[in-house]
């Protein structure tokens, strides 16, 4: 829900030729499937865990991954002074959205209504990256949007007629407009910090980087779990719970968060926004081979509007 180790010290363009785009291509992909797995598995944890508190306990086996990997590395881990300011934007924007406000959603929404709302992300990262990046949405970019959200509509298609159908009225209307409020604030939050990490990185290496927003963005999120959500024992919990909770921590988390920060490095912003669509796909088809879900047409096509998306984006 970004991440050996060269320090991230300017908001330079992209370096131009095939290798960078390919390598940012690369850990792209790596992120949109490890966040669009998350989803099935979100639905076996839901069965032991609260919504938040089970992000803090992954949060807690991904920093303590993360810190792991940079003191073997030999990574300084204290943030160096003056950058506390950055980082503790950069926390809330890429974590908290993803740890608070999207499980917030899910009082109100499905887990597949909420994901494919949380994914029209690219479009308030092409927005915000023109004024603050002086990415221009390029005529290959915009395509590529139009065919990843054309997706998304494919998929929330079927869920959306039928919701019609059995209710004769629209299913955006009454109780779901404070959940479809949570997902869009997500969504803005996350595409507000892929601009913000290009336009104001970190000095420091990205393992403790990584390591650092995720315990920035997950404090709300543990005020959040200790409020509103009862207390949970580790001897309730299953060994699959627990099985889900390594996946939070270390794939849907820790690695994910490292390819996110990877690929913007070598990517536009708007590019690895658009490219990040990937995931809610993912989520959908994973769904249905994992969890015995029906796939339909739609989501095959939805994949391929994903796909040639991020092709057309990245040609620019």
């Amino acid at each position: 829900m970004s991440e050996g180790a060269p320090s991230i010290v300017a908001a330079a363009p992209p370096p131009a030729g095939v290798g960078p785009r390919l390598g940012g291509l690369g850990f792209l992909m790596v992120a949109a499937f490890a966040w669009g797995l998350n989803w099935p598995v979100l639905k076996y944890l839901m069965a032991d865990w609260p919504p938040f508190t089970f992000r803090v306990y992954g949060a807690v086996g991904a920093v303590l991954l993360l810190l792991a990997v940079a003191w073997r590395q030999g990574d300084a881990l204290w943030p160096p002074a003056g950058q506390w300011g950055r980082l503790s934007v950069a926390g809330v924007l890429n974590v908290t959205s993803w740890g608070g406000m999207a499980p917030l959603a899910l009082y109100w929404l499905d887990a597949a209504e909420a994901a494919i709302i949380a994914y029209t992300m690219p479009v308030w990262a092409m927005l915000l990256a023109w004024p603050v990046l002086g990415e221009r949405p390029t005529p290959p970019r915009l395509a590529g949007l139009v065919c990843g959200l054309t997706g998304m509509v494919l998929l929330m298609l079927g869920p959306a007629l039928n919701d019609y159908a059995v209710s004769n009225q629209a299913p955006w209307l009454g109780e779901k407009l404070p959940g479809l409020a949570a997902i869009l604030v997500t969504a803005m939050m996350f595409a507000g910090g892929a601009v913000f990490t290009k336009r104001a990185p970190v000095t420091m290496p990205p393992v403790p980087l990584v390591a650092w927003q995720i315990v920035i963005g997950m404090v709300p999120v543990a005020v959040m779990a200790m409020v509103l959500e009862p207390r949970v024992w580790p001897a309730e919990i299953t060994p699959l719970g627990w099985g889900c909770i390594l996946y939070v921590g270390v794939i849907a988390q820790a690695v994910a968060y490292l390819s996110w920060f990877r690929a913007l490095k070598r990517l536009p912003a708007s590019v690895a926004t658009i490219g990040s669509l990937l995931a809610p796909v993912v989520g959908v088809v994973g769904s249905g081979l994992i969890l015995g879900e029906p796939l339909e047409v739609r989501h095959l096509l939805a994949l391929v509007l994903v796909l040639a998306g991020m092709l057309l984006a990245t040609r620019s």
